[in-house]
């Protein structure tokens, strides 16, 4: 006969909304499969983003974690990681970041099966996947999400970001960089993963999304594999109607690592005020380059010292590695783009669930 688990209920502050959590469950966990969105990144204890304070003594468990993400003296404190944190009573955590149009607006993480529908290289080191969604209901996702994709012959699950848009929810389209010791983007190199093979993907998550009805202008900014979410959120914007200015920014070595110029090109056409900005930093010697040189956040400053920006009103969407998102944070607070809910961050961590 098998034993019932145990529930428990734990209560989030300021918002005050209960997650109910499963015996042996951590709470980000719980929260996804009741379709709540909390603040997340990694889901593995490496990067804090879901932070948050314990209330009172309670009796829990920590899985492993990075003490980068979480260190002693901030333990000693109360402070957790909800992606972490296994109870093993009723209590109360205090959220120390969220945000409430996610809260308002999320769905629950679902997993579904799917068939590779194309795989094709986009520059030396690029990949551009599709996936097609078994069943007959898509997957629901809010533009800028990403999923975790499985290939079941190994066993490996690796996390990549959407480049489609939500209304196209059962073709799922994936821009996905090779590394060298990248496993998942290794069998994509070397014919692991080909059309017609069956994988699993579970989602959505991920808080960097589109927020619809917003007139400041956009700044889309993003290097490598970041093209993929920024895509989804130009493409769903371009999808709603919807007119306010948009800034996109892209990092690249050299020319030869752009693609979707056309595109991108094309989804500007539909806009009133658009401009793409890509920015070598390896241009050497090019002499067919008359572009913009230098590091992506360089560009970035060099653009908002000309064109100071809205604080109040503009919002910022930056995907990629984390290098990139660290150096892009000193310009936002420069120019006065301060408050959270206008900067939206998607920090690819390397860890063993992401080969972003």
């Amino acid at each position: 006969m098998t034993q019932e688990k145990k529930i428990y209920t734990v209560h989030l502050e300021p918002v005050g909304i209960d997650v109910e959590v499963e015996e042996g469950e951590h709470v980000l966990d719980a929260a996804f499969r009741q379709g709540l969105a909390l603040p997340h990144g990694c889901k593995n204890g490496q990067c804090s983003s879901c932070k948050a304070v314990i209330i009172g003594d309670v009796d829990h468990d920590m899985l492993r974690y990075s003490t980068f993400a979480l260190n002693d003296t901030e333990k000693d404190q109360g402070q957790t990681l909800l992606c972490r944190m296994v109870p093993y009573e009723d209590c109360s955590v205090e959220l120390m970041n969220y945000e409430e149009h996610l809260l308002k607006h999320s769905v629950p993480v679902r997993k579904f099966d799917v068939t590779v529908a194309e795989s094709e290289k986009l520059t030396d080191d690029m990949w551009h996947l599709v996936l097609d969604v078994v069943s007959e209901e898509g997957l629901t996702f809010f533009a800028g999400q990403y999923v975790d994709i499985t290939i079941p012959k190994i066993n490996l699950t690796r996390s990549f970001s959407l480049a489609n848009t939500p209304s196209d929810n059962k073709k799922l389209e994936f821009i996905i960089k090779a590394y060298s010791d990248g496993q998942f983007s290794s069998n994509l190199a070397n014919g692991g993963v080909k059309v017609g093979d069956a994988l699993k993907i579970e989602g959505p998550y991920g808080s960097c999304v589109r927020h619809a009805d917003e007139t400041g202008t956009m700044f889309l900014i993003g290097g490598g594999s970041g093209m993929a979410p920024l895509l989804s959120i130009l493409r769903d914007l371009v999808e709603s109607g919807e007119q306010r200015p948009v800034r996109f920014f892209y990092g690249a070595r050299t020319q030869a690592d752009l693609f979707y110029l056309d595109l991108i090109a094309d989804l500007g056409s539909k806009l009133d005020d658009f401009s793409f900005i890509p920015a070598l930093s390896d241009a050497g010697d090019d002499t067919e380059w008359d572009g913009k040189t230098g590091f992506v956040h360089d560009v970035v400053r060099e653009y908002m010292d000309d064109n100071e920006p809205d604080g109040e009103e503009d919002e910022v969407y930056v995907c990629g590695p984390p290098v990139m998102v660290d150096a892009l944070t000193p310009v936002l607070f420069v120019h006065d783009i301060e408050e959270e809910e206008r900067i939206h961050l998607d920090r690819f961590t390397n860890t063993n669930t992401s080969d972003e």
